[in-house]
């Protein structure tokens, strides 16, 4: 199951970032995910949710995720195309293709709460 990696990977860069800005929740992860990475969208929500569980920084997050299927251009004819998993050659000529999408792992964007000045004198002098 490699999508506890990916995950791992996205909830430390994202845990990363949101500290950095000041951040005290992290509200909102949103994705790209290639089909062409065989990661399977079910598991890679299950292990957010599990990498989460205990975190207080990610109490409640969400995770958004939009698969990407494969668009790939023939090296013949230039033909842009989408296609499955399975089926990379050029419906037109029979030519090899270039992948031009569906292999992607990326963090789109990342909704955190920051406090305003006065909430954090507040919980500081509290």
């Amino acid at each position: 199951m490699h999508e506890l990696g990916i995950m791992t990977g996205v909830v430390e860069s994202v845990g990363a970032a949101a500290r950095n800005a000041g951040a005290d929740k992290v509200l909102k992860v949103s994705l790209s995910v290639g089909v062409m990475t065989e990661a399977i969208e079910d598991a890679l929500q299950f292990a957010f949710e599990a990498l989460c569980e205990q975190d207080p920084l990610f109490e409640g997050a969400q995770l958004d995720i939009t698969m990407v299927h494969p668009k790939s251009r023939c090296t013949e004819c230039g033909l842009v195309f989408n296609h499955d998993r399975y089926h990379v050659v050029c419906p037109e000529c029979g030519g090899f293709a270039e992948l031009l999408e569906g292999k992607e792992l990326r963090i789109d964007s990342i909704e955190v709460d920051i406090p305003d000045d006065e909430e954090e004198t507040e919980r500081k002098s509290s």
